[in-house]
This record gives structure tokens, sequence and C-alpha cells, in this order.
């Protein structure tokens, strides 16, 4: 074999040996993204008609307690979208998200008002939707970052693709931060208003929405003046709230 031919071969195994490495890392990149996805959809497909049994906030509010010197708290009671009262799912949509019956998950003006009051000085503020909330609550950690916002809005369109207005709002009213060791508005009807969730008035719905923000300060049974107003607020517009 002369010199020559010798050069071509060594030329040609290193023209093949730089596609070989990028086909193997593009290969496996796609794989990871794929298994991603297909975990990530069955997991919604999956909850779409299995209730979940506990969430991530559940779990860091129970050590929370322990390390306060409580015991562990998780009280909840998972009540049918049926039996949910209308007055408590339109409470929630006129405090929590107007438009929901509207966006596909995302509401661009609400996020748009958000950014500019918080680049105002304004009281700090986010523009999440409900169906934006319910993927954080069921899929991911409490803690914010910009990598948890990305998930959060990954899961939000699966869950608006593969569940729908109906499951998302009974997901939500099950599973949200009601009160110190309270998820759900079963959990909270009962503690604070002696009543099931099927039952709540307007006045009561919207006081227990009222305190979502920070139902561990708030209280629906003793409401601050903020918080009736807030809730003065959220009857009066409860009549304009579709539901699904």
């Amino acid at each position: 074999m002369t010199v020559k031919r010798k050069l071509k071969k060594k030329t040609r195994r290193k023209i093949r040996f730089i596609p070989v490495i990028r086909n193997v890392y593009l290969r496996w990149t796609l794989r990871i993204i794929l298994y991603f996805v297909a975990i990530t959809v069955g997991w919604v497909i999956v909850l779409r008609f299995i209730n979940p049994p506990i969430t991530w906030l559940m779990i860091q509010r129970g050590f929370e307690r322990q390390s306060d010197g409580k015991a562990w708290k998780i009280t909840k009671k998972w009540v049918r979208y049926e039996d949910l009262s209308d007055n408590l799912k339109r409470a929630a949509i006129a405090g929590e998200d107007a438009r929901f019956m509207e966006h596909w998950g995302l509401d661009r003006a609400a996020i748009a008002n958000a950014y500019q009051r918080n680049k105002d000085g304004g009281r700090l503020r986010g523009g999440s939707t409900i169906s934006q909330q319910t993927a954080k609550n069921v899929f991911l950690w409490p803690r914010r970052s910009w990598i948890r916002k990305g998930f959060e809005t990954y899961f939000t369109l699966l869950i608006e693709f593969f569940w729908g207005k109906k499951r998302i709002l009974e997901v939500y009213l099950n599973v949200i931060e009601t009160g110190d060791g309270l998820y759900g508005a079963e959990a909270a009807a009962q503690h604070y208003h002696g009543k099931s969730a099927q039952s709540l008035t307007k006045r009561q719905a919207a006081l227990l929405i009222a305190v979502l923000p920070n139902p561990r300060r708030w209280s629906p049974a003793k409401p601050t003046a903020f918080i009736n107003r807030k809730a003065n607020t959220i009857v009066r517009y409860m009549e304009y709230s579709k539901i699904p």
C-alpha cells in the first residue's frame, strides 16, 4: 500500500469519526427527550382518571410542622366535581382566574399585567392561572425558579389538552392548601364552617377562596378587613363566572 493510499484511508476515517460522535450525542439527547415526554404524558393521562393521592407541598408542609414541634398533619377528603358546590366553583374562577374558560392554560394578559406591576415596584404578584396552579401543585415542587416555571408551563399545556377544564377545576379544588395541614375544599369547609363543600353559600365559598394566597396566615372563620373586602368582590363577580 502506497503512502498516498494510506493518507486517503486515514482521512476517510477522520471524516467518518466526527459525525459518529455527533450522532451518538444526538441519539442520546433524542432518546432522553422521548423518554421524558412518554413518562410525563403517561403520568398526566393516568391522573386524568386517578385522583392524585398526595402532593409535594403536602409532604413539605408535614415536615415543616414536625420541625416546629407540631404533629404531622395532612387533612383532606376528595369530593367529585359533581358534588362540589357551584358557588365554590364560581368563587374560584371569580377570585383566582376570571378568564379560566377562555385561555389554554396561560393568561397572557394576566402575565403581562403582573410583569408590569412588578417592574413598576408594586407588590410582587404572579399571573398564574388555575391551570398553572394545578400543574404546579400536582406535578412539581413549591420553590420558585425559572426551571420550575418552565416545567410548570409544559405540564399546564398537557393538562389542558388531556384533562380539560372540568377535571382541572376538580383537581384544583381538591389539592389546594386551605389552612395549616388542610388541603382541598372539603377539609376547609368541614373545619371552618362545619359543613360539606357541597353546601357552601356564596359568602362562605368566597371567604375560602379569598384566603388562598396565604391560607396559613388568614382564616375564613376570622376574616380581616382585607379578606372581607376581597370576599365581597368575589361574591359580586360570581354571577358572571362561567363554570365547566
